[in-house]
């Protein structure tokens, strides 16, 4: 019902798409206000047109003849799994209103111009070791995909296409909400951003990295910053692949494949903090509703306590800066990361009482005795490209914490994985335990496209 706000989590194997509708004061869906968050996928892009054809169902008719109506689209964050499905032929019925991006995805953000250095390098890395023509390892061939031209085509339809007219994004930082961008809501409603903060370098990347980085690329190299144009349209076509790198002559065969090794290892490096500056980049929405405060992280990671002058994560600047707003209690966690265990803060089961462990004590606190929890939770996951992804013990304690769970083992008794090694050593036996709502699972179990969650 359209006085009811509605979160829907659409089954797009391993990314997130995630519709949200806020009631207006009419409860009329004309007057609801609908947005969605991302729009990617590591999986069949075929699901994604599902989602999408599905979504265009639920939206009121725009003032464009034939186009549906989305006030607001939000890309937390530059992965192929938030951004992928971002191609304009697959958003031509709809007139999108606004569209936000993280303030580090603005090309020029000035206090995120260390962090597009990295940026740089990392891409400069990822394309030496596609040069090498070796058989790259699953975990080098997963990170050489996050730089897949696919993705600067998505940004490209994000940038220049997905608004009408001369329509622009708006880079977002946190200490925002939606008044600060001209939308208008409910008056009981309120959408607060709580990530990234605005010094990008400061509290993601940090003075200590910046300080070794310096000794590596070089302090001339790692202080100038090319200028992008934001304007300008990335090249989409695809440049030719090199051939193999022909082993040397004057070291032995033994000793190349070592001093590959070393290089790879090095580039894998770079990437791999890319990898952890997009995530930490996420915008984290906290929306609030007749009361009701329901959390949507992207994949905003946690390091371990906050401490000026490191590379910190996501949960802990949250938890430092935004602390006013993060420390109370939640009614809805879309669980980050696609149930990664580096994506929600929690002791990781040593029963510690660490900085994670009291972040998620507050927002999703243990019921007392005798009570049942009343928050809900939400992961869109799917086994197949990261062994911990999801994490079996992560969702368990969540699970502790929340209404609405449910035990898989029954319906998946014939469930045949992609992966039999991974699934029988970080599934299998939590499978009888009780834990969130999976859309993987909940396509297997009710044949599902998403999972609904209501407030009234």
């Amino acid at each position: 019902m359209a006085n009811e706000l509605l979160i829907r989590v659409y089954d797009v194997g391993l990314g997130d798409c995630i519709y949200v509708r806020i009631p207006g004061v009419s409860g009329d869906n004309n007057d609801a206000f609908h947005m969605l968050i991302d729009c990617g996928t590591w999986s069949s892009e075929s699901l994604l047109e599902t989602a999408l054809k599905q979504l265009a169902s639920e939206l009121p008719a725009a003032t464009d003849a034939g186009k549906k109506r989305l006030d607001l689209v939000v890309i937390t964050h530059e992965h192929k799994d938030h951004i992928a499905g971002f191609d304009p032929a697959l958003w031509a019925k709809f007139a999108v209103s606004n569209v936000w991006m993280n303030c580090a995805m603005n090309p020029k953000h000035p206090e995120a111009g260390k962090t597009r250095k990295v940026r740089k390098v990392a891409e400069k890395a990822m394309a030496s070791l596609t040069s090498l023509g070796s058989a790259l390892s699953p975990r080098l061939s997963e990170l050489v995909s996050v730089f897949e031209i696919g993705n600067a085509g998505a940004m490209n339809t994000l940038r220049h296409a997905l608004l009408a007219g001369d329509g622009e994004p708006t880079y977002v930082h946190a200490g925002q909400t939606h008044k600060d961008h001209g939308i208008e809501l409910h008056p009981n409603a309120t959408i607060h951003i709580l990530a990234p903060e605005f010094d990008f370098d400061r509290f993601y990347l940090g003075q200590v990295t910046q300080t070794t980085l310096k000794g590596v690329i070089g302090t001339a190299a790692f202080a100038a910053d090319e200028e992008i144009d934001p304007n300008s349209k990335p090249d989409t076509t695809s440049a030719p692949v090199p051939g193999p790198v022909p082993e040397p002559r004057n070291i032995s065969q033994a000793a190349f494949r070592a001093l590959r090794a070393r290089m790879q290892s090095n580039e894998m490096a770079f990437a791999e903090l890319d990898g952890k500056l997009k995530n930490n980049s996420s915008i984290v929405l906290l929306i609030e509703w007749n009361g009701k405060r329901l959390l949507f992280v992207g994949d905003a990671e946690w390091h371990g306590a906050f401490k000026e002058g490191k590379m910190n994560g996501s949960w802990n600047v949250m938890w430092k800066q935004r602390n006013e707003l993060l420390a109370q209690p939640i009614d809805f966690l879309k669980i980050g990361h696609h149930g990664s265990e580096n994506a929600t803060p929690w002791d990781m089961g040593s029963g510690e009482k660490t900085e994670e462990a009291s972040i998620l004590e507050a927002i999703l606190p243990l019921p007392m005795a005798g009570n049942k929890a009343a928050a809900r939770a939400v992961v869109s996951t799917e086994r197949g490209k990261y062994r911990t992804i999801p994490r079996g013990q992560l969702l368990k304690e969540i699970a502790r914490r929340i209404d609405g769970t449910i035990s898989y083992a029954d319906d998946l008794r014939d469930y045949k994985p992609k992966d039999i090694a991974d699934f029988e050593a970080y599934e299998r036996d939590w499978l009888r335990e009780l834990q969130p709502p999976r859309t993987d699972f909940e396509r297997i179990r009710k044949n599902n496209g998403y999972i609904d969650v209501t407030f009234d």
